[in-house]
């Protein structure tokens, strides 16, 4: 399955090679040429749909790299002033040409000529764009970006002191696997106390930003930001009651089994009470997995496990190792959280991630690794509509990565009892991610279901959620507020609402994808490729069947799933 990877990114045909974007009037020209441009035949449509794409791609890129350097250093004010030209000055004008140009080309009477694959996803995404966008919105989405910058500043600047030392809370989470109960204890109360210190701070920020995405909601015409929202991520393929049904599904189904699984943590441990601090420790009193030493360790050996899989996989981590395309390591003053940014132009994207040295590291790192093979080979698909997938889609690419790779974590273990560790963990870790899912997603919808509620029903309602989904063995007492303040570590809620149902969907189909892989590796790796490959060039029903998987979350088909799950997780327990 070997493929030359090529480097050389497409050529400027409309921009030119020389083009750099300065101000808003720099590029303001190009957005006039395509507005008054005549389109007088299906070539001309096709041309104009070509150099759309090359100057969105250039923009798209030049915003990432903004983006990408305020997350790396979010203390840098310079960096942040560079991200904040962007969103303040260039954004808003986008938005206006990006309608002015998505009418321009529905009105166009050559449409219906262009009957590649893709077209027909590219057409139908613009119109929905065209359905809902107000000019009036445009400087509620500025203040929306701000908001979300001022919680990653917030959240960046977080840090705790252990024996002496300042460390990010992601860098003192190591803590919570060690084997001294007191100490997790210790450290469990220092990282929440640190949290709930700015949980006022938190609170302000989140009332701010659902006023404003309330009045987005309204201005477009909408009863509430939910269903904004599920038009802005033109949700073609499900809807807000199929959201309903996953939710149900997952208490009726999954938490049963987290249930199991606390109790066995407990029994094992041999506890009174089962605390939080509890959760992630080696049951049997061994020391945390410790599967590298540093990012440039961590790196070589996913390098390693992906040529394994196939060596196509290794060669496009090696290229973006080369182009330096990652930054790994947690340190004071980094943005929290990791992602696998798309370099529209280029064509190869940026991993971000906070590691330390836990096997979470490993599976943050295969899940980003995932996603970069994902924009590698779509990276030269025709228009960049073509390569901006639902991340129902693109969630699939990443945690499928995790599950077909294990195989091949050998490379991070030097025997095979810690191997056998890694695996029960992270298949443990899916079964508790379904009713985290769950959680956050029904949160959401109630927060825009109730766009006029105060901080404390807020407050009340997050509870009332998380106990849904949550197993009923850990002990709680005494750290209720902790409890009521979780949800603000989640940075989803604050930057992407609703972008967490497509973790839970996803993870479905990654389930689906890797049972196909132990059934016939090569064959499973194939039609997890040729689902890749196809972009967004597809429905996404389509394309999960071209990796050969149901696009379902009902509950019989999520029973099935956590089946196999519980049969794998039986055989690696022995």
């Amino acid at each position: 399955m070997q493929e030359t990877i090529s480097t050389t990114p497409p050529a400027r045909k409309f921009l030119g090679e020389e083009f750099e974007l300065t101000t808003w009037e720099s590029v303001k020209p190009f957005y006039e040429n395509l507005v008054n441009r005549t389109i007088a035949n299906a070539e001309d449509l096709r041309k104009f749909f070509a150099d759309r794409s090359e100057l969105e791609s250039y923009l798209s890129e030049n915003f990432a790299w903004r983006y990408i350097k305020m997350t790396c250093d979010t203390g840098d004010k310079e960096v942040k002033a560079h991200f904040d030209q962007f969103v303040g000055e260039i954004q808003p004008q986008l938005a206006e040409y990006d309608d002015i140009l998505n009418k321009k080309t529905l009105e166009n009477p050559f449409l219906n000529e262009l009957t590649d694959a893709g077209f027909e996803i590219t057409i139908r995404g613009m119109k929905k764009s065209t359905e809902i966008f107000r000019n009036e919105n445009i400087p509620l989405f500025t203040e929306i970006q701000n908001l979300s910058s001022e919680y990653q500043a917030t959240v960046g600047a977080m840090t705790v002191e252990i024996d002496g030392q300042v460390k990010t809370l992601q860098q003192a989470s190591v803590f919570l696997e060690n084997t001294d109960r007191s100490l997790r204890e210790s450290v469990y109360h220092k990282l929440q106390e640190r949290r709930y210190a700015d949980h006022e701070k938190m609170d302000e920020i989140f009332n701010k930003l659902k006023t404003i995405r309330h009045q987005v909601a309204l201005n477009a015409g909408f009863e509430n930001f939910r269903d904004y929202t599920f038009a802005a991520l033109k949700r073609f393929d499900y809807t807000a009651k199929d959201c309903y049904v996953f939710h149900e599904a997952v208490a009726e189904t999954v938490v049963p089994i987290l249930n199991e699984l606390s109790q066995e943590r407990k029994d094992t441990m041999k506890l009174d009470a089962l605390r939080p601090w509890d959760k992630g420790v080696d049951t049997q009193g061994r020391p945390a997995l410790h599967p590298f030493n540093g990012g440039e360790d961590l790196l070589n050996k996913t390098i390693e496990c992906f040529t394994k899989l196939d060596p196509f996989l290794g060669e496009c981590l090696r290229i973006m190792k080369r182009m330096g395309r990652l930054d790994l390591e947690s340190r004071v003053g980094k943005a929290p959280g990791g992602y696998n940014y798309p370099l529209e132009e280029t064509g190869f994207p940026f991993i971000f991630m906070n590691a330390s040295s836990l096997m979470r590291d490993v599976i943050t790192m295969l899940h980003e690794g995932g996603h970069a093979v994902h924009s590698i080979v779509t990276k030269d698909l025709a228009l960049n509509t073509f390569r901006n997938f639902p991340s129902e889609v693109a969630e699939l690419a990443s945690m499928s990565m995790e599950l077909i790779s294990m195989d091949n974590w050998d490379v991070y273990f030097d025997n095979e009892e810690e191997l056998k560790r890694a695996k029960i963990q992270h298949l443990e870790d899916i079964i508790s991610t379904l009713p985290w899912v769950a959680t956050v997603d029904k949160f959401q919808h109630w927060i825009y279901e109730n766009p006029t509620h105060t901080t404390e029903e807020r407050t009340d309602a997050w509870v009332r959620i998380y106990e849904q989904f949550a197993d009923s063995v850990t002990d709680w007492s005494g750290l209720e507020k902790y409890k009521a303040t979780m949800w603000h570590k989640q940075l989803h809620i604050f930057e992407l609402p609703f972008y967490y149902i497509e973790y839970g969907i996803a993870q479905l189909g990654a389930i689906g994808v890797w049972k196909n892989y132990k059934e016939n590796p090569q064959k499973g790796l194939e039609g997890y490729l040729n689902a890749l490959k196809l972009g967004y060039t597809k429905p996404m029903g389509e394309i999960y069947a071209a990796a050969n998987i149901p696009f379902d979350f009902s509950k019989a088909h999520i029973a099935s799933l956590m089946d196999f799950v519980r049969a794998e997780l039986a055989i690696l327990k022995g």
